[in-house]
C-alpha cells in the first residue's frame, strides 16, 4: 500500500530524466582552497624590494589564507558582529567586548605570521616590507582583524618618544603571542595597542580636542577627562591617545588595565554601527579620572604621534589592494567557469577587456604598495632619502589608491553578476569595505592637502619623488610628457586643485614603476590609459593593441 509521505517521492521518480529543478549546471566552483600568494607582481615586488628571504614563508601563509578553513573565519566573523557588554551581572563595570571566535583565529595566525609589531624587533632588511607582503596575503581572509595589527604595528616607533615607556611595552608589542583578555600588560604573552586621536567636534582637526590632561603628582602621570568620538578595537591592551595639557596638545599611553591590576576607567559608550568592517568593533570610549602617562614632551601630541599616522596610512594603501587583489581573483574565478551566449565569459571580448583593465590596476596598487614599504623598511634604518620620498609618497598612494578601491570592487563584483550582489558570494562584504580605506587615517581631502603641506615644507619630498621618477626617464613618451606636466602643476599648485594634481603624481609614480618593472604590455596599457589620454570614465575600456591576452595571464593564475 502507498502512503501519502512515499507518494510523492515515487512519483518525483518516475519523472522522465533531464526534469529535475534543482540540477546545477554553468555555476563556478568553490573558489577555495586557492593560493593567494599566487600574485606575479606581489613575489616580484617582495624580492626587488629586500625581502626575498621572506617568500618561502609567504607562499605557506598564501595557502593557509586560500583555505575553505581560514575563508570560513572571515565569514563567520562578519556574520556573527562584536557584542558590547558594559557590565557584568551583578552591574559592576566591565566595558568588554566579545568577539566570535573565529576573530581570535585571525589574529592568532596575524599576530603569529608578523603582521603586527613584529618587524621593529626584527634587524633582517626588508622585515617591513615582508610584513606588508603578509598583509596582502592573509588580507585575503578580511579586512577588520587588520586594524588592531596595524596600529599595534604603527604604535611602537610613537612609543620610542618616551623610552622609559618603550622600554616596558615594546617587547610585549613586538612579541609574535595573540594574548587577548583584559589584564596587566606585564602578565600577558604579548599586547596589542590602539589609539583613539579624533572627537566628534573635530574628526580629523584633532587640535580642537576638548579631552583634559591634568598632571597628577607623579611626574609624567597623569588624568584624562573627555570623550573620544572613534576608537577602534577596544580590547587592546594600550593606547594611544591625544588629550590637552597644560602646555596643548599632547599623546599619551592609556592601559585598559593599570599595572596593580585595577581596571583604569575606559568606558565603552557605544559600539559604530558602520557600513562596513564589521567584524571589528569601533567604540566610543569616554574618560573620567583614567591613569596616562606621557608620552613625548607637552604640546607635541601630533608630531608625537605622525609617525604611527605614516604608518597607518601605508596599511590603507595595503588594504586597498588586498581588497583589489582578491576580488579580482574571484571575478577571474568565476568567469572562467561561466558561459553566456554560447561561450564561456572569459573568452568574451568585453569580459576579457573588464579583466585586464582590473588587472592593470590591482598590479599598479601592489607595486607601489611594496615601492611604499621597502621606503618605510630603508627610512626606519636611516636612509634620509628614502625618508623624504616615503613622506610624499605614502600620502599620494593613501589618497590615490584608496580612492579607486570602491569603483574597483563594484567592477569586480558586476562580473558575478546578480550572484556577485549575493551575500553569500561575500563580494559585498568586500564592497563594503572599500570606502573605509579613503576615510582612516584621513579623507582624501586631508591627504591631498598633506602632499601639499609636505611639499611646502619639505623641499627634499619634492624632490625625492621626481628623483624616482627620472628613474623611468626615456622608457616612455607617455611618461615623460605626464612628468612634465607634473612639473607644471606644481608651479601652480593651489588647495582647490590639489586633487587633481595627486592624482597626476599617483599616475605618473605607478606607471614609472611598471615601466621599470612590469612586463612591457602591462606597462605600455598603463601608459596609453592612465596617461596617454585614452581612458574611459569606466573599467573595460583598454584599446584594441592593449595586449589584453598578455594582460591576463600574469595576472590570473592558471588555477583560478
Amino acid at each position: 500500500m502507498t502512503t501519502l509521505a512515499q507518494e510523492p517521492y515515487e512519483q518525483a521518480a518516475d519523472r522522465p530524466e533531464g526534469h529535475a529543478t534543482h540540477d546545477v549546471t554553468n555555476q563556478p566552483p568553490p573558489l577555495a582552497p586557492y593560493d593567494a600568494c599566487d600574485d606575479n607582481a606581489l613575489l616580484e615586488g617582495v624580492r626587488r624590494e629586500g625581502a626575498g628571504w621572506a617568500e618561502d614563508g609567504l607562499r605557506r601563509l598564501g595557502r593557509r589564507a586560500g583555505s575553505v578553513e581560514a575563508q570560513e573565519w572571515g565569514d563567520l566573523a562578519n556574520r556573527h558582529e562584536p557584542v558590547l557588554r558594559t557590565h557584568d551581572r551583578y552591574g559592576n563595570r566591565v566595558d568588554e567586548v566579545e568577539y566570535h571566535p573565529s576573530w581570535h583565529r585571525l589574529m592568532r595566525v596575524a599576530v603569529g605570521e608578523g603582521l603586527a609589531g613584529a618587524p621593529w624587533a626584527d634587524d633582517r632588511p626588508g622585515a617591513h616590507v615582508a610584513r606588508t607582503a603578509g598583509g596582502l596575503v592573509w588580507g585575503h581572509t578580511e579586512a577588520g582583524h587588520g586594524c588592531p595589527t596595524s596600529m599595534t604595528y604603527a604604535a611602537v616607533p610613537a612609543l620610542r618618544a618616551a623610552p622609559e615607556l618603550a622600554e616596558v611595552y615594546e617587547p610585549l608589542l613586538t612579541a609574535r603571542e595573540y594574548d587577548p583578555g583584559l589584564r596587566p600588560p606585564a602578565e600577558k604573552r604579548g599586547l596589542l595597542a590602539g589609539m583613539g586621536m579624533t572627537e566628534k567636534q573635530g574628526g580629523s582637526d584633532v587640535r580642537t580636542n576638548s579631552t583634559r590632561a591634568t598632571p597628577t603628582a607623579e611626574p609624567g602621570v597623569y588624568t584624562l577627562r573627555g570623550h573620544k568620538w572613534f576608537t577602534s578595537a577596544p580590547m587592546c591592551d594600550v593606547f594611544l591617545v591625544l588629550a590637552q595639557a597644560p602646555d596643548g596638545l599632547s599623546c599619551f599611553l592609556v592601559p585598559r588595565v593599570l599595572p596593580d591590576g585595577t581596571r583604569n576607567t575606559f568606558r565603552v559608550q557605544r559600539l559604530k554601527d558602520k557600513l562596513g568592517n564589521r567584524s571589528n568593533a569601533s567604540s566610543e570610549p569616554e574618560f573620567d579620572g583614567t591613569v596616562a602617562w606621557l608620552v613625548g614632551p607637552e604640546g607635541r601630541g601630533v608630531k608625537t604621534i605622525i609617525e604611527m599616522v605614516n604608518c597607518t596610512r601605508l596599511d590603507c594603501v595595503m588594504s586597498s589592494a588586498t581588497l583589489m587583489r582578491k576580488t579580482l581573483v574571484e571575478a577571474g574565478h568565476h568567469v572562467r567557469h561561466r558561459s553566456a551566449f554560447g561561450a564561456r565569459l572569459v573568452d568574451q571580448p568585453l569580459m576579457r577587456n573588464v579583466l585586464a583593465d582590473l588587472a592593470l590596476e590591482s598590479e599598479a596598487a601592489t607595486t607601489l604598495t611594496l615601492r611604499l614599504a621597502g621606503a618605510a623598511d630603508r627610512a626606519v634604518r636611516g636612509d634620509a632619502g628614502e625618508a623624504a620620498f616615503r613622506r610624499i609618497a605614502t600620502a599620494v598612494g593613501k589618497y590615490w589608491v584608496t580612492k579607486r578601491g570602491p569603483a574597483f570592487t563594484a567592477e569586480a563584483l558586476e562580473c558575478l553578476g546578480g550572484n556577485g550582489y549575493v551575500e553569500e558570494s561575500g563580494m559585498p562584504r568586500h564592497y563594503r569595505e572599500a570606502p573605509l580605506l579613503s576615510i582612516w587615517e584621513g579623507s582624501g581631502n586631508v591627504n591631498a592637502l598633506d602632499v601639499l603641506r609636505a611639499l611646502g615644507r619639505s623641499p627634499a619630498a619634492g624632490h625625492a619623488l621626481f628623483e624616482e621618477l627620472a628613474l623611468a626617464r626615456g622608457a616612455d613618451a607617455r611618461l615623460d610628457a605626464a612628468v612634465s606636466r607634473l612639473r607644471t602643476g606644481l608651479a601652480e599648485a593651489s588647495e582647490t586643485g590639489a586633487r587633481r594634481l595627486v592624482e597626476l603624481m599617483a599616475l605618473t609614480l605607478q606607471a614609472s614603476l611598471l615601466v621599470r618593472h612590469a612586463p612591457p604590455a602591462v606597462a605600455d596599457a598603463f601608459c596609453a590609459t592612465r596617461l596617454g589620454g585614452d581612458w574611459g570614465h569606466s573599467f573595460g575600456t583598454l584599446p584594441d593593441s592593449a595586449g589584453l591576452g598578455a594582460v591576463l595571464a600574469r595576472a590570473l593564475p592558471a588555477t583560478s
